[in-house]
């Protein structure tokens, strides 16, 4: 699946893409490490849509096919665990939230607040809430952040029966070990050494 080809963007005198394309297999654990600031989470949002590139071409997919997970967990503070789930699922599949609970260690959770949960857990329940989504790709800025190690790998390995491809960035040599492929970053601008 081409994500990208020959993206470029700057921020005033800083290059950070440049002619930068990206291709991944159409299903399976794809992770991206490199360096802060290299750019890994500018190509994340450029590919969710949220930011806007100078030059560049999508062929693939459309940001209404694509779910993103951001850094910071974006949890709305007067919504259960639960409703953070209900919120962004059709009636239809309601049935699924225990599933996603289950997925991501919460089971339990349901009724919790989000400032009734650790920091883990907050990030555990962002993940369910990103992986309701019906999308053809999932972009996972540091997913497990906050996770503990056991649990981020328990956790990755029941995403290998996903239908979609999960791209995600982590600088854990562990969690990094778990993907299918890994693709060593550096920059600005970004480029994939390995």
């Amino acid at each position: 699946m081409t994500l990208c080809e020959q993206l470029s963007l700057s921020f005033g005198e800083k290059t950070v893409l440049e002619d930068f394309s990206l291709a991944i297999p159409d299903r399976g654990i794809i992770a991206l490490q490199g360096p802060s600031g290299c750019g890994k989470t500018t190509l994340l949002r450029i590919l969710a849509g949220l930011q806007k590139p100078a030059a560049g071409n999508f062929p693939d997919l459309s940001p209404d096919q694509i779910a993103l997970l951001f850094q910071d967990d974006r949890l709305l503070p007067w919504r259960t665990a639960q409703q953070q789930l209900t919120d962004v699922l059709p009636r239809s599949r309601w049935d699924e939230v225990p599933k996603l609970f289950e997925l991501v260690e919460m089971s339990g959770e349901e009724h919790a607040y989000p400032s009734q949960l650790s920091g883990g857990m907050g990030r555990r329940l962002a993940l369910a809430r990103c992986l309701a989504l019906e999308a053809k790709l999932y972009l996972l800025d540091e997913p497990f952040a906050g996770v503990d190690l056991p649990r981020a790998v328990r956790i990755l390995e029941r995403l290998r029966t996903w239908d979609a491809p999960i791209l995600f960035v982590s600088h854990e040599p562990e969690i990094l070990a778990k993907a299918d492929v890994v693709l060593s970053l550096d920059g600005p601008p970004l480029q994939i050494i390995s």
